[in-house]
């Protein structure tokens, strides 16, 4: 059964829409983007693809309208800076993608931006904003690692009930922006590079933007978010292989697909 918030009611709030992508999305991408465009039942403004200069990925921008921004150009910093790897796993790309979502404040111009991964279609229709409050969709399970670098870069225990990393969020800009205020001001450095520091790379799963974010707005303010459940599936088949029929059918269960296989993504916690 559709959500009665999601299905009969939509935003006058524009927003951005921002999604971080490497070559390797470009079988997914363009699911992506239409998704975001039937099911988002927001004005949308700009959608922004933040990614190597390639062509191909270019190209793709410029058939779907979109922007292209250069993943290089966003921080001081560039996925070569960062080093987090093990002989078994290499995770630096998946870091420097989580603080270029971090840095949508400085690409987006409208109050709101949603960000989506390159790999999750949502199937159902969204809404990200009722009232004065913003509408998370959330899981029940996270990794013990993302509280402890939580509370090593905001010396608070994080207290929400749900867990943030589901894929898409909401962010408004001035949140974010203060977030990394005081995560800059608390470690006396610029906000990535406490981040990086505070983190333990030893950890396959260290850090979470979305966690992060989340959990700052639940401290300053619990009542501004509404909770809602994800009903996220992962798929481990190729996007083209569903059918538009498949599709409707599991709507009633899920909110959205998550093309990817995780190796080692294991159910670590589940929420207090």
């Amino acid at each position: 059964m559709l959500d009665p918030i999601v299905s009969k009611i939509s935003s006058k709030e524009k927003i951005d829409v921002l999604i971080p992508a490497i070559a390797k999305d470009l079988k997914t991408l363009p699911y992506v983007i239409d998704a975001v465009r039937k099911q988002v039942k927001h004005p949308i403004g700009s959608i922004l693809i933040v990614a190597p200069r390639q062509n191909k990925i270019r190209e793709l921008c410029r058939r779907k309208g979109c922007r292209f921004i250069d993943e290089n150009t966003v921080l001081p910093i560039t996925k070569k800076d960062i080093h987090y790897r093990s002989k078994k796993w290499e995770r630096s790309g998946w870091l420097f993608q989580q603080l270029l979502k971090m840095s949508g404040d400085t690409l987006c111009t409208s109050k709101y931006f949603l960000v989506i991964d390159a790999d999750t279609v949502l199937i159902r229709p969204h809404v990200f904003r009722k009232g004065n409050k913003t509408l998370f969709y959330c899981r029940k399970w996270s990794q013990p690692e993302y509280f402890k670098t939580y509370r090593k870069l905001l010396g608070k225990k994080a207290a929400a009930p749900m867990s943030f990393v589901t894929h898409y969020m909401l962010f408004e800009r001035s949140k974010l922006q203060q977030l990394k205020r005081e995560i800059a001001s608390k470690h006396h450095t610029r906000w990535y590079s406490a981040i990086i520091r505070k983190m333990d790379k030893s950890k396959q799963f260290a850090f979470s933007e979305f966690e992060t974010y989340g959990n700052f707005l639940y401290s300053k303010n619990p009542s501004g978010l509404v909770l809602k459940s994800a009903l996220n599936k992962s798929i481990g088949m190729n996007i083209a292989q569903i059918t538009q029929k498949q599709i409707k059918t599991q709507s009633r269960r899920y909110r959205s697909f998550s093309f990817h296989m995780r190796k080692g993504y294991v159910r670590k916690a589940k929420m207090r």
